[in-house]
């Protein structure tokens, strides 16, 4: 009970961050700045209501309902994105070096090795989450401070750094996939198996911090395909 509050705590509070150091980073003005944050704090309580009310367990529209609450985000998002020049423009305000940081909160990949450790969470789902994402997590502020500085060889060290990170993120959902108890392409039979992850409070993280830190990572990766030093291309260029 005590590690489930300390996870609540945590995943709300990085939620809480990356919220707000997305919403005052991008390059719009103010009134377009609350209505990304009520956006985004909308889809957060979402998230939770859909975790609360048990709709996304095994009894309710299971794995299915997980994986549209991962995917249709980042559809929503990269949609936005294709079809927006004003969404591009807000959205490459946003310093590059941002994008990264904010994976930093990533290091609260720990707690699926503590879960794992305990029984509550299975092999290799567990593991491949939570040191994937401790890594990420970790190499994520040096990252970011080698963007801010520019320092020799940031470009294809974010390249690797951004690589590794959607990696993990895609590994992670594969994983997951494959260990739910109501999955058709479930592999992993043995131990527990992700149902965990469909309740509070770790919902909060397939539903909510996936998609999202997937998204950064997706604008990081059009930043460093479309962007020259400090000029705008295609609005897709960080501001220098």
């Amino acid at each position: 009970m005590t590690l489930d509050l300390a996870i609540a705590v945590a995943t709300t509070a990085a939620a809480a961050m990356i919220v707000a150091m997305l919403s005052l980073s991008i390059d719009a003005p103010r009134a377009a700045r609350i209505v990304m944050a009520a956006v985004l704090n909308l889809w957060f309580v979402v998230t939770v209501t859909l975790a609360a009310t048990g709709a996304v367990t095994p009894s309710g529209v299971g794995t299915m309902g997980v994986g549209v609450a991962v995917a249709l985000p980042i559809a929503v998002g990269v949609a936005l994105a294709w079809s927006s020049a004003a969404f591009r423009s807000a959205i490459a305000g946003i310093p590059l070096s941002v994008l990264i940081g904010v994976n930093a909160l990533r290091v609260l990949g720990v707690f699926f090795l503590i879960l794992y450790a305990e029984g509550r969470l299975p092999a290799p789902f567990a593991p491949s989450a939570g040191w994937g994402d401790i890594i990420v997590g970790a190499a994520a502020l040096p990252v970011a401070f080698f963007v801010a500085q520019r320092v020799s060889g940031w470009r294809p060290i974010t390249f690797l750094w951004n690589a590794f990170g959607t990696a993990d993120l895609m590994a992670a959902i594969g994983l997951g996939v494959a260990s739910a108890v109501d999955s058709p392409f479930r592999i992993f039979t043995g131990g527990p198996d992700t149902t965990l992850m469909a309740q509070l409070p770790m919902f909060i993280v397939p539903g909510f911090l996936v998609p999202l830190l997937m998204l950064t990572h997706i604008a990081v990766f059009a930043r460093l395909v479309h962007a020259g030093d400090g000029v705008r291309h295609r609005g897709l260029v960080e501001q220098s």
